[in-house]
């Protein structure tokens, strides 16, 4: 586990950018389809797996996720930076919204949308 804060690595990857002059590259825009991209590449090693086979992947291929992670993970944090959106904030936010759309006693086990129960 690490020690570093949101804050910490939100700056890191501010600096780093900085570093290499790819600020003028980094909008809003272009970070999310780098993103999504980066979301692609994810999905493809979970690709004609079965459920069972996604759960234990073998150490190689779990490494291979891992980097997909982080990579989805800066890029979120960069847009998030851009825009100025505190992300712990924007999440506690959301699973309140969700509890509210989605209560325990009515979903429990269910994959339904909140509009069709």
């Amino acid at each position: 586990m690490s020690d570093i804060t949101l804050e910490q690595l939100r700056q890191k990857i501010r600096d780093f950018a900085a570093a290499r002059d790819w600020d003028q590259f980094h909008s809003p825009k272009n970070l999310s389809m780098a993103m999504i991209v980066e979301a692609a590449e994810l999905v493809e090693h979970f690709q004609w797996l079965t459920e069972e086979q996604s759960h234990s992947l073998p150490d190689d291929k779990r490494d291979e996720v891992e980097n997909e992670l982080a990579d989805i993970f800066l890029y979120l944090i960069r847009i998030a930076d851009k825009l100025d959106i505190d992300l712990l904030n924007a999440a506690n936010n959301k699973i309140k919204i969700n509890a509210e759309k989605y209560p325990a006693d009515k979903v429990r086990g269910s994959a339904k949308k909140y509009n069709e129960y």
